[in-house]
């Protein structure tokens, strides 16, 4: 897991390349935790490392091919119980190996989306944006990786509590 080159110039290229980085230091904070310790919660605001981790799985589902790419997609609130104001949740079923996989899936069809977009191109509309209040792929991307950059850095302190371990 490497940052981008400090040479990167296009901020389409810059943006995925900080976002691979922030999914590669999430899975580096979550791999090694116990399933306990992925499913029970060291904060006063009660979410999970897997409930994090779920909830970015969404997020870029939600902002990339539901707001970008302007596409239907089953459950786009489905971290939080449909509600978009809901507690995040996980399913006993589901596994640190499974939702890592579909983070990683959901930052290859981020890249195949926005690769070689104009910055300034306004989304689709029809998907969670009407034609009045499209933002642009460049406000989107922005958007998504302050969300990973915050939950990164929620996830270094979640560690740091279960074992001690920190850095990227």
């Amino acid at each position: 897991m490497n940052e981008p080159p400090i040479s990167e110039a296009d901020t389409i290229a810059l943006q995925l390349g900080w976002l691979d980085y922030y999914r590669g230091v999430i899975e580096t904070k979550l791999t090694g935790l116990s399933d306990a310790d992925l499913r029970s919660s060291r904060l006063p605001s009660g979410w999970s490392p897997l409930e994090l981790l779920r909830h970015l799985v969404y997020v870029e589902r939600r902002w990339l091919r539901w707001g970008f790419a302007g596409e239907q997609v089953d459950e786009p609130w489905g971290d939080s119980g449909g509600d978009p104001e809901g507690r995040w949740t996980v399913g006993a079923d589901e596994s640190l190996d499974e939702l890592l996989g579909r983070l990683h899936e959901g930052g290859a069809t981020t890249r195949r989306l926005v690769t070689g977009a104009d910055p300034s191109a306004l989304v689709a509309a029809g998907g969670r944006f009407g034609e009045a209040d499209r933002p642009t792929v460049n406000w989107i991307l922005f958007h998504v990786l302050q969300e990973y950059a915050r939950h990164t850095g929620q996830l270094d302190v979640v560690r740091e509590l279960v074992d001690g371990v920190t850095g990227e």
